[in-house]
């Protein structure tokens, strides 16, 4: 508090010579009192005059010849105010001085202060309302820290100190009026205060006009959003973040608070608000704001947004029932960087979605290791839920695949599909298969067996395997591929114990540069079957005979004859039929 101190004066003092209009300065009585001094009117006869009693001497008091009709007192300046008619006088009852300027600013700013101090808000007005020189702001915050409200809001009014006024007509109740003086005011700070008053009456539609002014000044948001959230008014937050979406001065913070209040209050319509402003928010923040509401559709969103793929991806896995949605995994598994994740989504699918399995398979198939996803599903024991991604790539020609692969053929008793497998790739273990194959119950399958043996040079066990199954026709390829004429002779040997005389004169024709003519016509001869075996003499005379012309001819018939003739006489051991093979070692 500002107090003035005046000097004793003794004179009178026309009120218009101190420019104040009689008519702003009215009192009703003149007796008052207070703590230190007691003043009073006293008619003496025809004459007024003023007694002024010290409480601290109270047994000698001071009389003034005065006729006043009111007077005032400020009893901690020790000011006293006297008003007759059109004069004023003043006295500072413990200096008792005089005063060296009847119209000293302070003298008016004093006065005002104890107007306003008596409550007496017409004559208070009325007062500042004319001409003075009085330092009506400084008495304005004096009323305002006193809590002289009504006061305090005459003053600032008349200096048109917006910013005080809306402060004040806060403390007052008047809320609109309050706004009003801060869209005059135009601060943040008045703007900050008002809301926040408008908060705690509930005046929320007040509140949010305020509040509109404030949430573009990225620096306030969290004040304001605190001073909400504290109180429990979550709607009334929503609702002013969601009007201030549209200002030309919407920021970052809004968008993503806004985000971080759905999360936390209206789940269902967080989603929607990500769409629509994914872009416009921290998605850093809003993402432990959504981890931590468990709002794992829109956690996965995000992350997607982020271009976190690991975390999308770790996250629909984790919670697959609100969370999981195939197009999207498909396309964020695709893009992840962590290739572990690849086998975690297939432990995943398995548990969860079977039936996609090979769709997820065919998008991972370019980065995912076959050995490894081949060993995972054979200790699943799941390779026949992935047979398509099987063959899909087997055209890698990868051993894992291929053996898998014929694996599953073989239990489906697929012969067909096996044999087609087995001559498109050759990466597996053909001797393990055909081990297994060979013991298998269908005929079908120890065919395949006596052909993988085939492939491996295994002749002997290849056409043993066709005689047991009694595949003659294999038997008889098999042995002419060999090109071992033991082992067709053998064979030969063998269909006529068996009594298969037909196949025996096959064999002839099959097998027929690796078998010797007489060994054929010992066994014809000793089975009595020459005539299942005399198209083949006729075709090895044929050629014999073919043989000889061709040689005879060469030598008859030949330019160089005399040169022949000359190598007879010199080789003495030289025939012509040594020419067809002649053992002789003599000449002829």
């Amino acid at each position: 508090m500002f107090y003035y101190y005046f000097f004793f004066h003794y004179e009178y003092l026309q009120l218009q010579n101190l420019g104040v209009n009689p008519a702003n300065i009215g009192f009703s009585y003149l007796t008052m009192e207070s703590d230190k001094f007691i003043c009073i009117r006293e008619k003496v006869g025809d004459q007024n005059q003023v007694v002024i009693v010290d409480m601290s001497d109270p047994t000698n008091p001071i009389r003034r010849p005065i006729s006043a009709d009111s007077a005032i007192m400020n009893p901690a300046s020790k000011v006293i105010a006297l008003k007759a008619a059109k004069t004023l006088q003043i006295f500072n009852i413990e200096m008792k001085s005089k005063m060296k300027k009847a119209r000293e600013s302070y003298v008016e700013t004093e006065l005002i202060f104890a107007l306003a101090k008596t409550n007496r808000l017409a004559e208070l007005e009325e007062f500042v309302s004319g001409p003075n020189n009085a330092h009506i702001q400084q008495v304005g915050d004096r009323c305002y820290e006193e809590g002289m409200y009504e006061a305090a809001k005459l003053l600032y009014n008349n200096v048109s100190n917006f910013a005080r006024l809306a402060s004040t007509l806060v403390h007052l109740g008047e809320y609109q009026a309050a706004v009003d003086s801060a869209r005059k005011a135009n601060s943040t700070r008045t703007w900050k205060e008002v809301c926040f008053a408008c908060v705690d009456g509930e005046e929320f539609r007040l509140a949010q006009i305020c509040g509109l002014h404030i949430v573009i000044h990225a620096d306030e948001l969290e004040d304001l959003i605190s001073y909400y959230q504290d109180r429990g008014y979550f709607e009334e937050l929503i609702a002013l973040l969601e009007a201030a979406l549209g200002l030309e001065r919407a920021h970052m913070g809004m968008f993503t608070e806004l985000a971080i209040l759905y999360s936390k209050f209206k789940p269902q319509k967080m989603r929607e608000h990500l769409e629509l402003f994914w872009s416009r928010v921290n998605i850093p923040k809003v993402l432990r704001a959504a981890e931590q509401s468990h709002l794992w559709a829109e956690l996965v969103f995000l992350y997607d947004k982020y271009e976190e793929f690991d975390n999308a991806a770790i996250t629909m896995m984790s919670h697959p029932t609100d969370a999981w949605k195939e197009g999207l995994f498909k396309d964020i598994i695709a893009k992840v960087a962590n290739v572990e994740l690849y086998y975690k989504s297939l432990s995943f699918y398995l548990e969860f979605k079977p039936l996609f399995l090979n769709d997820l398979l065919t998008i991972l198939s370019p980065r995912l290791d076959h050995n490894r996803a081949v060993t995972f599903f054979s200790k699943m024991n799941q390779l026949n839920l992935v047979k398509p991604y099987l063959r899909s790539v087997q055209s890698h020609n990868n051993k894992s695949v291929n053996e898998a692969l014929n694996n599953l053929l073989t239990e489906e008793e697929d012969f067909q599909g096996l044999r087609a497998s087995i001559d498109a790739y050759d990466n597996f273990d053909t001797i393990g298969l055909a081990q297994r194959l060979e013991k298998h119950e269908l005929v079908e399958f120890r065919r395949i067996a006596a052909y993988l043996y085939k492939g491996n040079n295994r002749w002997r066990q290849s056409v043993e395997l066709c005689k047991k199954d009694k595949l003659y026709k294999d038997a008889m390829l098999y042995a002419a591929e060999s090109k071992d004429a033991e082992l067709a002779e053998t064979l030969l040997q063998w269909f006529l114990e068996e009594g298969r005389k037909e196949c025996f004169a096959a064999c002839l024709f099959a097998s027929y540069d690796l078998l010797h003519p007489d060994v054929v016509l010992e066994l014809a001869w000793r089975h009595n079957i020459v005539d299942f075996a005399m198209p083949y003499f006729i075709q090895v005379m044929r050629e014999y005979l073919a043989k000889v012309s061709a040689k005879i001819s060469r030598f008859i018939y030949s330019p160089t004859q005399q040169i022949v003739n000359t190598f007879l006489i010199s080789s003495p051991h030289w025939c012509v039929c040594k020419a067809f093979r002649c053992q002789a070692e003599t000449k002829c």
